[in-house]
């Protein structure tokens, strides 16, 4: 039987799919490696003929930081742009913000960001790290080589307290000490970072933990080497600091703080030496791969994969095909856990050096599965290898 017209059409139809990040705002730098990231495995994907023969065809809105726009923008996605996958979203603010929008509407949600666990969602994929991936491993590594004084400084919204509420159980359960915590807006200008640098100054910790986001945590990491803070005496330590934001920041001035992630690009794979080699080619010399960009391009190439196993563009079909596949991403081998669709990610520490890269002084054995609600390790029983 001839296929009718209709049918040919839908054959060649693109595979429409939403791309929510600011480009713009306080978070601009991170989320535009976010969109990078996605940008360049799509063109990869459609470089290689699509998905079952139709390419993806990706409808990019920027909510410039603004949580009303994410909500704004993520209903018209869904509403009026033909669109049931998003990829978007970086703070836990934005992604709580257009939560029940995907929801009430049943899309997918695709978030790549680490975050403060404590959460789940059927319409939700996450792809980012969660505190078992990450905080655990850098408690551990600052208590066993740096000290037990440990100070607090983050931004003043969701992720920061969270993520501090977890180092501060770690801390203490293995007998630390928490000298202060403190908050500062997410918009905070140098002045009252400046003030808040001394007081750390003052206290004297052995080590520093940031929660701050964006524009800010650059400004802290330029005053703390202004006030002649020595990371080698007392590093900060991060969960979000990057590659490009060490670029921005200066090298030199980030050399000696320490980094919890999945991913750095000095990671020795064949997957990770091709990426980086495109990433570079495709952006330019001057973008830098980064644990931002990577997350985002792996999550859009085990969409695909899932994509090309269910056939459809329906939710449930996609989370069931999503949940029988992986992908050997920059950053290792990554699929994602039946029981609360997180990731199985690979832990690492990296110390920040003078040429921008990062040298990886541990890396779990293995991917972690992922425990959103802490659920299967006790704090006392945890350690690095």
């Amino acid at each position: 039987m001839a296929s009718t017209k209709s049918e040919i059409q839908l054959q060649n139809e693109a595979w429409r799919v939403g791309v929510l990040y600011s480009r713009s705002g306080i978070t601009s730098v991170t989320e535009s490696e976010h969109f990078f990231g996605t940008a360049l495995a799509i063109e990869e994907i459609n470089a290689a003929g699509g998905i079952l023969g139709r390419p993806l065809e990706p409808v990019a809105l920027d909510p410039k930081g603004d949580l009303d726009e994410y909500r704004r923008l993520a209903n018209q996605l869904l509403s009026h742009e033909d669109v049931n996958v998003i990829f978007g979203c970086s703070t836990s603010s934005s992604r709580k913000a257009v939560l029940p929008v995907i929801e009430r509407r049943n899309g997918l949600l695709w978030y790549c960001s680490l975050y403060e666990g404590f959460e789940y969602s059927p319409n939700i994929i996450y792809t980012g790290a969660v505190p078992n991936q990450n905080s655990f491993q850098l408690a551990a590594y600052l208590l066993r080589n740096r000290g037990k004084r440990i100070y607090l400084i983050g931004s003043d919204y969701i992720y920061p307290r969270e993520s501090n509420r977890i180092m501060r159980n770690i801390v203490e359960q293995h007998n630390g000490e928490i000298v202060d915590e403190v908050y500062l807006p997410i918009d905070v200008e140098s002045e009252a970072i400046t003030l808040a640098t001394r007081k750390i100054k003052e206290a004297a910790p052995d080590a520093v933990f940031s929660t701050i986001i964006g524009r800010p945590s650059r400004d802290f990491y330029r005053i703390y080497h202004e006030l002649g803070l020595d990371p080698q005496k007392m590093p900060v330590a991060s969960l979000t600091l990057g590659e490009t934001e060490m670029r921005l920041i200066g090298p030199a001035i980030c050399k000696g703080h320490i980094v919890s992630a999945t991913y750095f690009n000095t990671v020795r794979t064949a997957e990770n030496e091709k990426f980086v080699t495109s990433y570079s080619q495709r952006f330019g010399r001057e973008a830098v791969a980064s644990a931002w960009g990577q997350a985002a391009y792996s999550q859009v190439h085990l969409f695909a994969q899932a994509l090309e196993r269910a056939g459809s563009m329906d939710t449930q079909k996609l989370i069931e095909a999503v949940l029988n596949e992986h992908v050997l991403a920059p950053e290792g081998s990554v699929e994602i856990d039946s029981e609360n669709h997180h990731s199985w990610l690979k832990p690492r520490i990296g110390i920040a050096c003078e040429d921008g890269s990062f040298n990886i002084v541990w890396q779990a054995k293995e991917p972690v599965k992922p425990d959103p609600y802490l659920t299967t390790y006790e704090f006392a029983d945890f350690w690095l290898d």
